[in-house]
């Protein structure tokens, strides 16, 4: 195991992740955040460098630590051979197995090995698997016009409303999500509508991976347009500061699919795994 902290090997890493997409679109998104300031205390591990065979981001050892927060506690994985990933999977100080993390990655294989390594030590393992998206370059402005007069109002989110994405999102409703969505909102790029009272009724985030994630519309303004104008407006931000825009949908969120197809955004040949690795000590957790 390496841990890679020199800032010039770390570039060449972007740059060399950029070359094998998609699979390694989600650690190249969180390379790329830590490279631009590293607001989420991030740190990449590999098999070996140059050549290497297998790499991982994961939350840096010194930073602050919640043993249930699998949302902050995340790894992103990309290999070029498997078997150099369940090395690392094996070696004992790479992944935290004394908490509740979340394992996510592009590749077919990262289920069954992370599994098989997970069960030997006894923790229970969740896969969700979604589509993988990308959205094509945004090149003008999105059409706002039908937002006629001071309200509703194209704007960012701020951390007093992370309660309010908590409330909404299909994995929150908890102290840990409140956190983490509150600590997302403050670290990456977010655009919302806000109505006349100044309240968000439609808004999408980043994550630490950079992606885009939690887009939502309250019930009462949908099919307005709205949901259309976020998304565009935060791949556009996104694209601006040199970051894919990537995404995730679930196979059966038909109105997201619509949306995205509409958009002619790319549904890419890959799959996204998101795997929730929970130890026995704390399985008998409702929201995990």
């Amino acid at each position: 195991m390496l841990v890679l902290n020199c800032s010039t090997k770390l570039l060449i890493l972007e740059k060399m992740l950029k070359s094998c997409f998609p699979e390694s679109l989600k650690v190249y998104g969180a390379v790329m955040n830590i490279n631009r300031g590293n607001p989420f205390q991030k740190e990449v591990v590999l098999d070996s460098w140059p050549d290497f065979k297998a790499v991982i981001t994961r939350r840096q050892r010194e930073a602050e630590t919640d043993n249930l927060d699998y949302y902050t506690n995340a790894y992103a994985v990309f290999y070029k051979d498997v078997r150099a990933y369940r090395q690392l999977l094996e070696e004992c100080d790479v992944f935290n197995w004394n908490q509740v993390f979340q394992i996510q990655g592009l590749q077919s294989e990262l289920y069954d090995v992370s599994k098989a390594v997970a069960n030997s030590k006894q923790l229970n393992v969740k896969l969700t698997s979604f589509k993988a998206v990308h959205l094509s370059p945004v090149s003008t402005l999105p059409d706002t016009s039908f937002l006629k007069g001071p309200f509703p109002r194209l704007t960012y989110l701020t951390v007093a409303e992370a309660d309010l994405l908590n409330r909404t999102w299909s994995r929150g409703g908890n102290e840990q999500c409140l956190r983490y969505i509150a600590n997302l909102i403050a670290c990456f790029p977010s655009v919302c509508v806000r109505d006349e009272k100044g309240n968000p009724v439609s808004w999408s985030i980043t994550d630490q991976f950079a992606t885009i994630c939690h887009g939502y519309t309250l019930p009462e303004h949908r099919r307005k347009g709205y949901s259309r104008l976020v998304v565009l407006t935060l791949a556009r931000k996104l694209q601006s500061r040199g970051f894919p825009s990537q995404g995730n949908v679930l196979d059966d969120n038909t109105a997201s699919i619509g949306l995205l197809k509409s958009l002619h955004a790319e549904f890419l040949p890959c799959r996204f795994h998101r795997l929730i690795l929970t130890p026995a000590t704390f399985s008998g957790l409702h929201h995990l």
